[in-house]
This record gives C-alpha cells, sequence and structure tokens, in this order.
C-alpha cells in the first residue's frame, strides 16, 4: 500500500500540486475582482431600495433585473459565450487567465446580492444615529453600514468562494487549467479511479479549510459575541 501511494505522487505530485495553486489562483484572483465591483453594485442596490437612503425606483428597478440575469445564467454557457470577449480582453479564452473575466461576470452578481442582503440587516438604529450626526450617504456607508454588515458580508466570502471553487473545476471540462482539467483530463478520460478520488478530496480540503477560516474570522470581527 505505501509503495502504491508512493508511485502515485512520484507520479502525479508535480501535476497536481501545479494544479491546486493554479485553481487558487482562479478562485481568490476572480472573487477578489468580483467582491470589488459586487460590494458597489450592492450598495447601490441597498441605496436606491424604497425606503432606503437614496430611493430611486427605476435604478435599482433597472439594476436588479441586470443583477438577476446575471444570476440566472449557467456558467458553463456563459463561459462559452464569452470566449470571444475574454480573448479580447485578457488574449485567450484557456488557462488560468481565461477563465478569470466569465467567473468575474458569473460571481459579480451573486456578491451584489448577498451584500445588499447584508447591509439590509444592519439595525436601523445604526444608520439613523450616523444620520443624526449630520454623516452624509457615502460617510453613513462607510462608517456605519459596511462595519456593522462585515461579520455577515465575511461569512457570505466563504459561500461564495466555495461556488466559485466549483465553478473553476467546471471550467476544467473547457482547458481551464487547475484541479477540475486534472480530474477529467487524467481521472474521467483514462478511467483512472484514484485519480477521481484524489481530486475529489483536494476539493474537499480547500471548502473545508475555506470555511473554518471564514467562521474563524466572522467571530473575531462580530462585536455581538464579545461577553
Amino acid at each position: 500500500m505505501p509503495s502504491i501511494v508512493t508511485d502515485f505522487i512520484e507520479q502525479y505530485g508535480e501535476l497536481l500540486g501545479r494544479g491546486v495553486l493554479d485553481t487558487l489562483a482562479m478562485l481568490f484572483i476572480s472573487t477578489a475582482i468580483a467582491y470589488v465591483i459586487g460590494i458597489v453594485l450592492g450598495v447601490v442596490l441597498y441605496l436606491t431600495a424604497p425606503g432606503s437612503l437614496r430611493p430611486m425606483r427605476v435604478l435599482n428597478a433597472v439594476l436588479g433585473w441586470v443583477v438577476n440575469i446575471g444570476r440566472s445564467l449557467p456558467f458553463i454557457i456563459l463561459l462559452v459565450s464569452l470566449m470571444p470577449v475574454t480573448s479580447a480582453l485578457v488574449g485567450t479564452s484557456s488557462g488560468v487567465r481565461g477563465v478569470i473575466p466569465p467567473l468575474v461576470v458569473s460571481t459579480a452578481p451573486f456578491v451584489a446580492r448577498m451584500i445588499e442582503q447584508s447591509l439590509a440587516e444592519v439595525p436601523r438604529s445604526s444608520v439613523e444615529a450616523a444620520e443624526a450626526c449630520g454623516a452624509s450617504v457615502p460617510c453613513i456607508v462607510m462608517s456605519a453600514l459596511l462595519p456593522e454588515a462585515l461579520p455577515s458580508i465575511v461569512r457570505g466570502v466563504s459561500i461564495t468562494l466555495i461556488a466559485v471553487l466549483g465553478y473553476t473545476a467546471i471550467a476544467g471540462a473547457v482547458g481551464a487549467g487547475g484541479i477540475g482539467d486534472i480530474a477529467i483530463r487524467y481521472g474521467y478520460y483514462r478511467y483512472n479511479d484514484e485519480m477521481m478520488i484524489v481530486t475529489v478530496v483536494l476539493l474537499i480540503i480547500i471548502v473545508q479549510i475555506i470555511q473554518s477560516a471564514c467562521d474563524i474570522v466572522a467571530r473575531k470581527i462580530d462585536h455581538r459575541n464579545v461577553t
């Protein structure tokens, strides 16, 4: 048994290590960019909602419609349909670099809704206190809304990262690289059950690390847990 494990590591260890690094690069780069876009969209959705700080019914409806369309598109369809745009933007539609734009486009609307929901959970008293001090809307967002919503946002990060991790595995089916690509090319196509098992275990480990890390951070920054 040890010799089987040793032989497997010698044969595929470097390949799996590179696949993990590629997956992590796709995961964190695309999620970071998606959060920059998603936070802006989510804040605007919250502020322009009826009864909020700056209600704008038309803008809110149009933006919500766009976000909902983005969330409703299956990732594999979005990935294929954006290939010409991706090639124009980054010079390729394959590999780690080629999958980041579709990942961002698919993830940003999801993040926007999560940010909007997190902001909606902030107690109205926190917003009213900032308003009573004469704070402007940007100041209220930065000093009251986002800090109060931060624990919820961090917990949402884990959900987003795990969802994007699944997208990266799907992208492997079209040559995006990473663990998904290894599972398809070296596991499924070659009927290599050991490779399939190893890639699944690697994905499970990454998911557990993401979930545990985000839970720890969320507990640390949640002042409601302080006794």
